[in-house]
């Protein structure tokens, strides 16, 4: 790398639309990148992209799911390059099955494995390292949908929900170690997960606006950061409802989700 690292980013989930912008927001000189993911071709690619714009960095794919896998792979890196900033930004989806019939098991299995187990695997395989060095920022990219449960998409709503509790848990132990700890709940954002998103979807913005968003919430270490800012801060009042009438509200929030072309049913792969 040309010049010297200032800053070291673990980003997971870096083949996603989410991922992908983060990573070309935060590129510039002096970072260096981890980045994470299960598609090799689209991480070399992306590895290229940040190069180009001054960043430089490597590449794992491995699965989050693979706790010794993903501890094996991050002790080293922190060994090599002391973690600075670790974004845990993976994350699936899935909804309910055909006429809004129950979610299939391996669906149900494979987002509270990702979006919850994954990123505690993440959190889990760096924390020692920040712990020890008391400096660091960890992020977890939770959604809108953790803080207001969608009603057909049960089991990422509840992976979502139980990324916030544990963010919250998170940044009252280890505050007094100088790691600060920032959950972020976007709303929906273009990407190929939101695409499959067959229903309303109000306030969607660009992968790159949301990413600039998420980068200035990082960078002030905002404890907490929900956004659209109107989205978001209904969902607020909402919660403050009799439950009976903040039901009411979700009525227009039917949603189909198509099939992930990333996992076969019964081989996710």
């Amino acid at each position: 790398m040309a010049g010297e690292t200032q800053k070291v980013i673990v980003l997971t989930g870096a083949s996603g639309g989410i991922g992908q912008a983060l990573a070309r927001e935060f590129a510039g000189p002096g970072i260096y990148f981890a980045l994470i993911a299960r598609d090799q071709a689209r991480l070399d690619a992306l590895l290229k992209e940040i190069r180009a714009l001054g960043a430089d960095g490597e590449i794992s794919a491995v699965d989050i799911r693979d706790r010794d896998a993903l501890h094996g792979y991050l002790s080293d890196l922190d060994k090599r390059h002391p973690l600075d900033l670790v974004i845990a930004n993976a994350g699936v989806t899935a909804g309910l099955g055909p006429d809004r019939t129950r979610e299939s098991d391996a669906d149900s299995d494979r987002q509270i494995d990702v979006n919850y187990r994954g990123v505690v695997n993440t959190i889990s395989g760096v924390v020692d390292g920040m712990q020890k060095r008391r400096k660091g920022q960890l992020v977890l990219i939770s959604s809108l949908a953790g803080m207001r449960a969608l009603p057909d998409m049960p089991s990422y709503s509840g992976s979502k929900a139980a990324l916030i509790g544990y963010g919250h848990s998170l940044r009252g132990w280890l505050k007094p170690f100088g790691v600060s700890v920032t959950i972020i709940c976007p709303g929906f954002v273009t990407s190929p997960m939101s695409a499959r998103h067959k229903g309303a979807k109000p306030f969607e913005m660009p992968a790159s606006k949301a990413a600039m968003l998420m980068r200035r919430a990082i960078e002030r270490r905002k404890p907490f950061y929900a956004f659209p800012f109107l989205l978001a801060w209904g969902i607020r009042l909402q919660n403050l409802l009799p439950t009976r009438i903040g039901d009411l509200f979700m009525g227009g929030f039917e949603v189909t989700i198509d099939q992930d072309p990333r996992y076969r049913e019964g081989t996710d792969k």
